[in-house]
This record gives C-alpha cells, sequence and structure tokens, in this order.
C-alpha cells in the first residue's frame, strides 16, 4: 500500500502530541498490511466528507483518507478529533 500526504495533513501532523505521533504509526503500520483490519475501525464518511474514509486512531483522533487505486491511497486532510468532523 503506497500512501501519500498532503503538506496540509504533515503540517498538522507535527502538532500532534508524541503519545498520538506513536498510536498514528503504529496503525499506519497495520493500514498498510491491511486498511479494512478491524483494530483500525475503517469506516466511510457521510455528507460532505462522502467521498472519504476514516480510521481510527485512538478514541479522539481519526485519520481520514482517500482511495486513489486499490493500492493507494491519500492523505488530504488533518488528523481529526472525533467530536469535531
Amino acid at each position: 500500500m503506497e500512501i501519500y500526504f498532503s503538506s496540509k495533513f504533515e503540517r498538522e501532523y507535527r502538532r500532534l502530541s508524541l503519545i498520538v505521533k506513536m498510536a498514528a504509526e503504529k496503525k499506519e503500520k497495520i493500514f498498510k498490511i491491511n486498511p479494512f483490519q478491524t483494530s483500525l475501525e475503517t469506516h466511510k464518511l457521510k455528507g460532505a466528507l462522502k467521498d472519504f474514509w476514516a480510521f481510527s486512531i485512538n478514541k479522539k483522533y481519526r485519520i481520514i483518507f482517500e482511495f486513489v487505486k486499490p493500492d493507494v491511497v491519500w492523505f488530504p486532510r488533518r488528523q481529526g478529533s472525533i467530536r469535531t468532523l
């Protein structure tokens, strides 16, 4: 699985706490092997974000992504707090 990161995503990622970054990196490794592994809680988004998917980092944060091809994804957005998205 290839992952491409937008500059906005990278900028927001740098602002996260070390604990959240470590959890995100662990989940990204799982995601690269199987994006639908149950521990990721991968789900299709609705409404204005209906073209995107998301997987959970922890109870508060998730990563929003888009499938470009079956084996290529784009992380266009920052990691979102579930409470604000």
